[in-house]
């Protein structure tokens, strides 16, 4: 279904004002106009964030009684555990309080459920296990916001708890003996969008305060937490979570942290992906090599490596991991690509792509920890909510669903509409996940796309791609495309900009790459200048480019590629259209 572009105006008068009163260039007082940033005072904070923008720890609610509980199992030996969730976020806010906690002198471990036999969050045998081998403290990361009933549990069985979470709560808060949150009802903290690593960070940082008896924290502590701010970068950006505030700082500081105080494990890995050969790092490169190996681990049962990957001090096994992950995540990758195939040719055979609302797909073949990666694509590419279910081929187990929105549809609450038909249900509204029983997939469907239909009709219209501004290649210089990047870190909240040119046309015929074709690569002309495009994702649209054969409309993001030590202006399509 064609996007439906919306431009936003142009101000010439606005922009000059900005231009003049912030003293920087017109094209990016034009981007920050188009996201809200129109104050001098504003327009210095976001080009230039300093640490001293995040907030005192303290001030994070839960924090102090939380340092107090954890300081005290400190001082007394008594065996902590940190647990940790399957994602990137979850292992790198794992690898934070792991690691400071063993700085600081205690008795800690850590656990990482299997997301494909145990799920996410706490569960009932993981505590009673935990429990039996004595551990007195559970401190969660990432996590158990939503675990009243288990928090019962844990209390009944002499376990202190610690909850430091970011999800959605419950039906009720859990009778925690401190719960870090920075949503928590009844507190006022005035960010709430921090990811799990960043919770970890805040409560490592009151940590090293604490131990240090002072704002200011040892030498030791200092380069900890300078590694910290790397791990809670990562986990920020692979959360997905709005890059402004506290997470753009954190973003920010920690894409220089990764590459000047990465821990071992890390160092490895950015041998392998090729990083460590850049001067700076973008966020680009969290989400596209770091977190999805990280995140590979997580999919397919195997998280305890991912953290052990961030938290090794041995060189020979640091490698290893490395290179264990980084095949990992190429077996993912294909996993991954044959799911798409299937669930896509599902979706076309069973839907009208106009008229139902959601799609829900099942089947017996696909793997329950990718399926959320293909939920999201085919999300992004039918522009409706998608859930997919994978199904036990025996057809004794439950079948597990992983679900993805699109703005204006909350999952969390359609899901909730539809609860009779599920074993269980979780998430937020962007992301979810299901139990369900395999004779109530048909039922759930139908209920599911009815709700969605009745609840949230303008969401199966057609998809609207924001421009920030018209411009023209011979405009892309490699000094203004230097100045749009003062505007990163890039990602969700502040993504990159987006911008259209008008009359362009293909210099030949456009090329498939990558190992199976899936993205295209492009010459490009427009009045006498020359450009490279590249469109990662859109094979598919080979013939069609070809067979249009005049003038196009590209929507784009300009980029500055480097190779061998050449940095030359390219484009990211995201968008094409006919003239």
């Amino acid at each position: 279904m064609p996007k439906i572009w919306r431009k936003f105006p142009h101000d010439a008068a606005r922009i000059r004002d900005l231009e003049q009163s912030a003293r920087i260039p017109a094209v990016v007082a034009q981007l920050l106009i188009c996201r809200g940033i129109i104050d001098p005072r504003q327009v210095r904070e976001f080009l230039d964030p300093k640490l001293t923008q995040l907030r005192d720890p303290a001030e994070l609610p839960g924090i102090p009684n939380a340092v107090e509980e954890i300081m005290a199992a400190v001082a007394t030996q008594q065996p902590i555990v940190v647990y940790g969730d399957y994602d990137a976020d979850g292992m790198t806010a794992t690898a934070i309080l792991y690691d400071c906690l063993r700085l600081l002198g205690a008795v800690v471990s850590y656990y990482v459920p299997n997301r494909l036999d145990e799920g996410y969050g706490l569960n009932e045998d993981a505590i009673r296990q935990l429990a039996a081998r004595g551990t007195k403290l559970l401190v969660t990361v990432d996590c158990g916001i939503a675990s009243w009933e288990l928090a019962d549990t844990a209390r009944e069985l002499g376990l202190r708890l610690v909850i430091t979470d970011h999800h959605e709560f419950g039906q009720h808060l859990p009778a925690a003996h401190a719960i870090v949150h920075p949503r928590l009802p009844g507190s006022a903290y005035p960010f709430g969008e921090l990811c799990g690593a960043g919770v970890a960070f805040k409560l490592a940082w009151a940590l090293c305060q604490h131990a240090s008896q002072s704002k200011k924290v040892t030498e030791k502590l200092r380069h900890y937490l300078l590694q910290a701010v790397g791990l809670a970068a990562i986990g920020t950006v692979a959360d997905v979570v709005p890059l402004i505030d506290e997470n753009r700082v954190l973003v920010r500081y920690g894409l220089t942290s990764i590459l000047q105080y990465p821990v071992l494990g890390l160092e490895k890995l950015l041998s392998l992906t090729k990083l460590r050969q850049k001067q700076q790092l973008d966020a680009e490169d969290i989400g596209f090599n770091i977190a999805p190996r990280l995140n590979a681990a997580g999919r397919l049962g195997q998280a305890t490596l991912g953290v052990e990957l961030l938290t090794t001090t041995n060189p020979e096994r640091a490698a290893a991991l490395a290179e264990y992950l980084h095949d990992l995540n190429s077996s993912r990758d294909s996993i991954e690509r044959s799911i798409y195939l299937a669930a896509l040719k599902q979706a076309q055979e069973q839907y009208d792509p106009v008229g139902d609302a959601a799609l829900v797909l099942a089947g017996k073949e696909w793997h329950p920890g990718v399926i959320g990666i293909v939920a999201g694509k085919l999300a992004d590419k039918f522009h409706r909510p998608v859930v997919m279910i994978a199904l036990d081929e025996m057809g004794i187990k439950p079948g597990v669903g992983s679900a993805r929105s699109v703005p204006g549809v909350n999952l969390h609450h359609s899901l909730a509409a539809c609860a009779e038909y599920l074993l269980t249900h979780g998430g937020h509204a962007a992301a979810a996940g299901l139990k369900i029983d395999p004779a109530q997939v048909d039922n759930f469907r139908e209920a599911f796309v009815r709700q969605i239909a009745a609840e949230f009709a303008h969401a199966s219209g057609p998809a609207e791609l924001s421009i920030d501004a018209e411009t023209t290649f011979s405009a892309l210089t490699m000094k203004v495309v230097e100045q749009l990047e003062q505007l990163a870190p890039f990602g969700h909240g502040n993504t990159r900009p987006m911008l259209c040119a008008s009359d362009v046309e293909l210099i030949e015929p456009p090329k498939r790459m990558g190992g199976d074709g899936r993205h295209l690569s492009l010459r490009l002309v427009q009045h006498g200048t020359r450009i490279r495009g590249v469109a990662f994702g859109a094979g598919e649209w080979a013939e069609a480019l070809q067979a249009h054969g005049g003038p196009v409309q590209l929507a784009f993001r300009p980029v500055i590629n480097e190779f061998q030590g050449r940095r030359s202006v390219e484009i990211q399509i995201t968008d094409w259209q006919g003239q």
